[in-house]
């Protein structure tokens, strides 16, 4: 199993990457005994490759690596800072240049951190609706950080930010462990399993 994890924080250290970092571990947690390989895409060390890909039309080596790690992962973690009330650019500019069937069907988590809980909202108006065009699945809960929540100081948080995370990452997790397989490739032949609607509500529901 292959979850990836996109951050798009600019700073080092960024309290992006220690959020992607936090919902990839809990993910981890989650998926006990499917051994996923993690694999985590930071977007400020690609930044000038997404440029030039909308100027040139043609990823360079290490982009089309990245996107196709994201094209070929089971699920995903999508991380962005929020900038005047929406996603950041480079994190809007990677999704453009990654084909728009990649994300077909692939259950993805969305998280986003900013100054202020005011901005949380922008999880549902502005990354949603991205991932939703997408046709991605996205799971019910969307994980904000603000400033606040950072309780702990940089390598822990309240206890409201970890009840957000550990519940998305067990979504993320259900999503993963009941999904229908991929699409086969051209000519390969691959018996779909169906899971009832039950069943896939019951792996969302939290574990008591």
């Amino acid at each position: 199993m292959k979850l990836v994890v996109v951050t798009a924080g600019l700073t080092q250290p960024s309290s992006t990457r220690l959020l992607a970092d936090r919902l990839a571990e809990a993910a981890v947690r989650r998926l006990a005994g499917h051994e996923p390989d993690v694999r985590v895409i930071e977007l400020r060390e690609l930044a000038g490759d997404v440029a030039n890909a909308f100027v040139t039309g043609f990823p360079s080596a290490r982009l089309r690596d990245a996107l196709d790690a994201v094209t070929e992962a089971d699920g995903l973690v999508a991380v962005t800072p929020i900038f005047s009330g929406s996603y950041s650019g480079l994190f809007k500019s990677f999704f453009d240049v990654l084909d728009n069937t990649a994300l077909t069907g692939k259950p993805v988590l969305i998280a986003a951190t900013g100054g202020t809980a005011r901005h949380s909202l922008a999880l549902e108006h502005a990354l949603r609706p991205l991932f939703a065009y997408l046709r991605a699945v996205v799971v019910p809960t969307a994980v904000y950080a603000a400033s606040e929540d950072w309780g702990g100081g940089q390598d822990a948080f309240t206890d409201g930010l970890g009840e957000r995370v550990e519940r998305a990452a067990g979504e993320l997790a259900g999503l993963l462990t009941h999904r229908v397989p991929a699409a086969a490739a051209p000519g390969e032949e691959v018996a779909e399993e169906v899971v009832p609607f039950e069943e896939q509500l019951a792996a969302l529901r939290p574990k008591r």
